[in-house]
């Protein structure tokens, strides 16, 4: 297999476009039972060795150490080929032998693990009052931040920031590693220019976003490979090539930031959409607390518990500035989680009525304990609904955490390279 950077490359290096499903799904959860199901099975046949390659790493990433002959078992690939592969991804530095296991008829088994330090990726969260950039390790395993805070976003301050960050940044590997980086993903909303009455920001220096290509900008300033996505698409995208725990097949995700976002899974696979934008949950019709129906990010997003925060006259800027640990008064807090957890449990009967959906997860900004309270008011929300003929998700808290945006940016070149689509399998039967 070739360096991390080098087939990115040849699929555009200043244009970067991906796919129309850049974050393929067995990361997402496919457990080997399920591969038949699913129709992701190896190939012995020749000109296939790197559909090979992003299966095994696939199954590795989601399973933890293999040995040659549980990989020959899931996959269908004869013990011949899996040698072949395992070993070429040992050469190539993305597969790590462990110690033999033994005590087995026959030779002792060798489980191969992911090498942390086989491939880096960075990721750019562009958000309405904050970026930030994030470098992982092979492993999903954040090696470095660095934040930028600002009144709002423009291309300028948002280049700016990438030109000093990403060099500091990968300064902080080895430099043996730094030909390991295989590329930049960016996790933003679309249209930014048309939020400028909400963010309070200029309408000339939003509309910078119409003219200015961020991707292919980026990508001549760093002379990787860019990908960009919606922000909370990719939010969804790092629960499910990082997340831990049972990850259900279908679900509906929703990411609280400045304003509130949503992803879609169906079948193990990040469903995105013909523009990139499905599930963009915040415009979503749901009743108020007086019955009129108003969009959902006025009712679920940070941007709503910092108004009303100034209201009161407690100031809101930390809510940007760290996600820790909150400073709020408990009833102006309790409100703004009842009103959330309303305006979700609407949204999310909605959901259920199209799609027959497993569970939804919550995740965001925010403190974990205050996450963990809105899943639980979400919950009870829902169950005060009318559910007659709709079987109720189940409604559970995400597992990324605060940096799911930034994460799912690094996922894109990440998941392009090294896993496997499980939309282009069923194409190539």
């Amino acid at each position: 297999m070739r360096s991390a950077g080098d087939d990115l490359a040849d699929q555009g290096r200043l244009t970067g476009a991906p796919p129309p499903n850049p974050l393929p799904g067995p990361a997402g959860g496919a457990l080997p039972g399920a591969l038949d199901d699913i129709g992701l099975r190896g190939t012995n046949q020749s000109g296939m060795r790197a559909q090979n390659e992003r299966l095994v790493l696939s199954l590795v990433r989601q399973q933890g150490a293999l040995a040659k002959s549980d990989i020959a078992r899931i996959t269908g690939l004869s013990a011949q080929t899996v040698s072949v592969i395992m070993r070429g991804l040992e050469q190539d530095g993305l597969l790590l032998r462990g110690e033999p296991v033994r005590g087995r008829i026959g030779q002792p088994s060798v489980p191969m693990s992911l090498d942390a330090d086989g491939a880096f990726f960075f990721g750019l969260k562009i958000g309405r009052r904050s970026a930030d950039l994030i470098l992982i390790d092979f492993l999903g395993r954040v090696r470095g931040t660095r934040r930028q805070i600002y009144r709002y976003p423009t291309p300028g301050a948002v280049t700016d920031f990438v030109a000093k960050a990403l060099p500091s940044l990968a300064g902080e590997l080895p430099e043996t590693s730094r030909d390991r980086i295989g590329g930049l993903g960016i996790a933003m909303p679309f249209q930014l220019w048309n939020w400028v009455q909400v963010i309070g920001a200029p309408q000339a220096e939003m509309d910078a976003w119409r003219e200015r290509d961020i991707q292919a900008e980026l990508a001549a300033l760093t002379g990787m490979p860019v990908y960009v996505q919606n922000d909370a698409t990719a939010a969804c995208g790092a629960e499910l090539v990082f997340g831990s725990g049972e990850r259900p097949k279908d679900f509906l995700y929703f990411y609280f930031g400045y304003f509130i976002g949503g992803g879609l899974v169906l079948n193990g696979q990040l469903f995105t959409g013909r523009t990139g934008n499905a599930a963009g949950v915040g415009p979503m019709p749901v009743p108020g607390p007086d019955g009129r129906m108003r969009r959902l990010l006025s009712v679920a997003s940070m941007s709503v518990l910092a108004d009303a925060m100034q209201a009161a006259g407690e100031p809101s800027d930390h809510l940007w500035e760290q996600h820790d640990h909150w400073q709020i008064s408990p009833a102006i807090l309790s409100d703004w989680m009842d009103g959330a957890a309303e305006g979700l449990a609407s949204a999310i009967l909605s959901a259920a009525t199209l799609m027959e959906l497993d569970s939804v997860l919550i995740d965001g900004w925010m403190p974990t304990t205050i996450r963990a309270e809105i899943t639980r008011r979400t919950h009870a929300a829902l169950h005060r609904l009318d559910l007659a003929g709709i079987e109720a998700p189940t409604i559970r808290e995400g597992t990324v955490g605060a940096q799911a945006r930034a994460l799912g940016g690094a996922a894109i070149p990440l998941s392009q390279r090294y896993l496997i689509d499980q939309n282009a399998a069923a194409r190539d039967q």
